[in-house]
Order: C-alpha cells, then sequence, then structure tokens
C-alpha cells in the first residue's frame, strides 16, 4: 500500500469520526475536543522537552488536567477563557521563576485554545453545527487542494525554509478550493450572506496553511518530521489538525466580534 492510500484511508477514517461527533454535539463533541488538546499538549511537551530536563515537573500536565475536566463539564466562555488565562499565565511565571523555556507554557497555550475554539464554536444549536462543517469544509478543501495543484503545477516554494515540500501554486490552489468547498456548504446549509461568509473562508484557508507552517516551524525547531506516530501515513495529532485548529481559532474570534463569546455561530450563520 502507497504512504497516500494510507493518508487517504486515514483521513477517510477520522473525517467519520469527526463529522460523527460533530451531528452529536453536547457532550461526545466536548470530549473530541478535550481528547485532542490533550493529545497535541503531549505532542508538543514530547517534541519541546529535553531528555534531561526537569523542568516544571507534572505542572504543566496538572495544569491540562483542569481544562480538559473544564471543557468536559461544559463550562460557559466567561469561565472558560479566564481559566485558560490562568493555567497558561501560572506555567509561564513559573517557568520564568525557574529560569527555563517558555515552551511547556506556549504548549498549553496552544493545545487549550485548539479545544476551546472549537467546543464553544459548536455550542449546542443548528448554528454551531453548520459553522463546525463550514469549517471542515474549508480547512479540508484547502489541504486536498493544495496538495494536488503543488504536485501538478509545482513552481516556486512556499516557505522553503519551514516546509520544502510546500509551493505558491499549491497555496493558491487550496486557497481557491478552500473559499469554493465554504460557499458550497454554506448554501447548501440554507446560509444567505454569501459574500460575507466567501470572505471569511478565504480568511480561514489563509490562516489554515498559515496553522500548518507554525506546526512545521515547531518540528523543525526540535529536529523532528512528524510530531507523533499515531495516524498511519499522517505522523501525529498536531500533523493532522494543525491547520484545523489556526483556523478554528480564528472562526471563533470572528464569531465573537459578530455575537459575543458565548454563541460565536449564530453571528456568521443565523439559520
Amino acid at each position: 500500500m502507497s504512504n497516500l492510500q494510507l493518508r487517504v484511508m486515514s483521513a477517510v477514517v477520522l473525517a467519520i469520526v469527526a463529522l460523527g461527533l460533530t451531528w452529536l454535539g453536547g457532550l461526545p463533541f466536548r470530549l473530541l475536543c478535550a481528547v485532542m488538546a490533550a493529545m497535541i499538549f503531549y505532542e508538543w511537551t514530547r517534541m519541546s522537552r529535553p531528555a534531561a530536563a526537569d523542568g516544571l515537573g507534572f505542572l504543566p500536565e496538572a495544569l491540562m488536567v483542569i481544562f480538559v475536566g473544564a471543557l468536559v463539564a461544559g463550562l460557559p466562555a466567561r469561565w472558560l477563557l479566564p481559566l485558560v488565562v490562568i493555567l497558561v499565565a501560572t506555567a509561564a511565571i513559573t517557568a520564568g521563576v525557574r529560569k527555563i523555556g517558555q515552551w511547556d507554557a506556549g504548549g498549553l497555550a496552544y493545545a487549550c485554545m485548539s479545544g476551546l475554539s472549537l467546543a464553544l464554536l459548536r455550542d449546542g444549536d443548528h448554528s454551531g453545527l453548520v459553522a463546525i462543517l463550514f469549517l471542515f469544509a474549508v480547512v479540508w478543501a484547502t489541504d486536498i487542494f493544495a496538495y494536488f495543484v503543488g504536485r501538478a503545477v509545482g513552481g516556486p516554494k512556499l516557505a522553503p525554509s519551514i516546509s520544502p515540500g510546500k509551493t505558491r501554486s499549491g497555496a493558491l490552489g487550496g486557497a481557491v478550493g478552500g473559499v469554493v468547498a465554504g460557499l458550497l456548504l454554506a448554501a447548501f446549509a440554507g446560509a444567505g450572506n454569501l459574500a460575507l461568509l466567501g470572505i471569511v473562508a478565504l480568511v480561514l484557508s489563509i490562516v489554515a496553511q498559515a496553522g500548518d507552517l507554525f506546526e512545521s516551524w515547531v518540528k523543525r525547531r526540535h529536529g523532528r518530521k512528524d510530531s507523533g506516530v499515531l495516524i498511519p501515513g499522517h505522523g501525529g495529532v498536531m500533523d493532522r489538525v494543525d491547520g484545523l485548529v489556526a483556523a478554528a481559532l480564528a472562526l471563533y474570534v470572528i464569531g465573537w466580534i459578530a455575537a459575543g463569546a458565548e454563541h460565536p455561530a449564530q453571528g456568521l450563520f443565523p439559520i
């Protein structure tokens, strides 16, 4: 079996699981977000911690457990957001006092905001369901079109010092594919503000590709090819969701501006 076939099979299985839990919403989806955040944090710390360093001991893991419990419990944004700030600040201040690097604090922030954004976007209503499906459509189409357009067209590299395989043609193809997929999903769902959602889809596609590059930079910074080995053909969880979590945070912020932190999807998808 070729690596591409393995990647496709893994992606299909993951998509089915993600779509099923997204449809259910509520506790099942929050559990998905919590597991994803925990795995992101685990892979981040395994990459960034020197093998012989004492670091912060088990403090970052304890802080992550607190966040996971709060997320699964369904705390509203007015409690969850300040909690994340407190947890990250605790890790950062402790690292500063001990005069060690801030990688654990950075990983905690990255993982917490990843899980938080997705969970609060989904909320419990139809608008939240459409918001997550819109996000999936844009990010997944961006990945697919960027890969195939980049291979077919080639050309100048996008960021050769960070990710040598990515091309500018692939980035452009991914952006076009992401916008088209997002608009098709929005039209099918009955959204009326398609011009605005087209702009949002373009922003999400660009942010998703930036998130992919950011994760590539983190791996290169620590001499890793993959963040883990959990997903056949893809590597780790971070390798699979790097663009998704970046775009999720962007969509959450846009929704927050439009409708507030508690129900961000309703500002973009008042269906």
